[in-house]
């Protein structure tokens, strides 16, 4: 899609922290509204209608969005939004009472290429396992992603991290 529509949406977006809970629908309307700009089997689309779902507590209606945009290529359209949708699927997943899949999505995505998202796919992850009981698991991701934006003690917690996993000897 072109950058008009990419700030048309951005622009919606930059209202939904200042709407009440009670102007959902009206926020829906307006995603809908730029989704439907789009051809309707646009994967940008399900998109933004996934996360508009999401985002205002329907987490059950998001899924099979998300899923969707997914399976019609967003990854190949915009891999960080196909990487924003695989995380915001394994929350929505978790939220659903299907922890195990998110951890089977997001495990995939500790391998993808590195970018800005690396640590909210650990966080997000980290809630999955432990929503599982694998909270060990989970303590270890985050200190592991903390670990190198302290300013003092990164070797110290990311050895924390790694010896809350390792076997003992």
């Amino acid at each position: 899609m072109d950058q008009d529509w990419e700030d048309r949406v951005a622009a919606v977006w930059a209202t939904f922290d200042a709407r009440p809970e009670a102007d959902a629908d009206a926020f829906r309307a307006a995603v809908d509204a730029l989704a439907d700009e789009l051809p309707a089997d646009s994967p940008l689309g399900l998109f933004e209608r996934a996360c508009a779902w999401d985002s205002t507590g329907h987490s059950d209606r998001a899924v099979p969005l998300y899923r969707e945009a997914l399976a019609r290529g967003l990854g190949e359209v915009s891999p960080y939004k196909g990487r924003r949708a695989k995380i915001q699927l394994s929350s929505s997943l978790r939220n659903t009472g299907h922890p195990e899949e998110g951890v089977k999505l997001l495990s995939h995505e500790l391998l993808a290429p590195s970018d800005e998202l690396d640590d909210a796919v650990r966080a997000t992850l980290a809630l999955c396992l432990s929503s599982m009981g694998r909270d060990r698991e989970g303590l270890s991701l985050v200190l592991g992603a903390l670990a190198p934006h302290l300013p003092r003690y990164q070797r110290s917690m990311a050895a924390y991290a790694r010896a809350l996993v390792e076997p003992e000897d």
